[in-house]
């Protein structure tokens, strides 16, 4: 079992950044890909960014490319999301999720995943 919660999230003007945090407990947390996915009100659950076990591999969605960059500190059992230039679309909960590793990682499909946090509330004003 891994449990996951996030942290970081708030409200930033158009132009700036956050950086969101994942902190998982249980075992043997550098086994687990992770990934971040984000849901807008009224909309489904999307993929953002994902990361191997090793943190060597990364994978991300063409519209966060460039402005977001995912990283891991396996010492700390942590995945971190830096989100920079922050656009009013981004406005979404943030969800980090882990799964075993796998021949597929970085995965970008959400129901692949096996655990997931509570989520973090991100809200970008123009």
């Amino acid at each position: 079992q891994v449990q996951l919660v996030e942290s970081g999230g708030g409200l930033v003007q158009a132009g700036g950044s956050l950086r969101l945090s994942c902190v998982a407990s249980g075992r043997a947390f550098s086994r687990y890909a992770m990934g971040w996915f984000r849901q807008a009100p009224g909309k489904e659950r999307k993929f953002v960014a994902a990361l191997s076990w090793s943190g060597s591999m990364t994978a991300y969605s063409d519209s966060v490319k460039g402005r977001f960059t995912i990283s891991r500190d396996n010492a700390k059992n942590t995945v971190y999301l830096q989100m920079n230039s922050l656009k009013p679309e981004d406005t979404a909960v943030y969800y980090c999720a882990a799964k075993p590793y796998d021949y597929r990682d970085p995965a970008r499909e959400p129901h692949v995943y096996d655990y997931w946090g509570q989520g973090t509330q991100v809200t970008v004003s123009s």
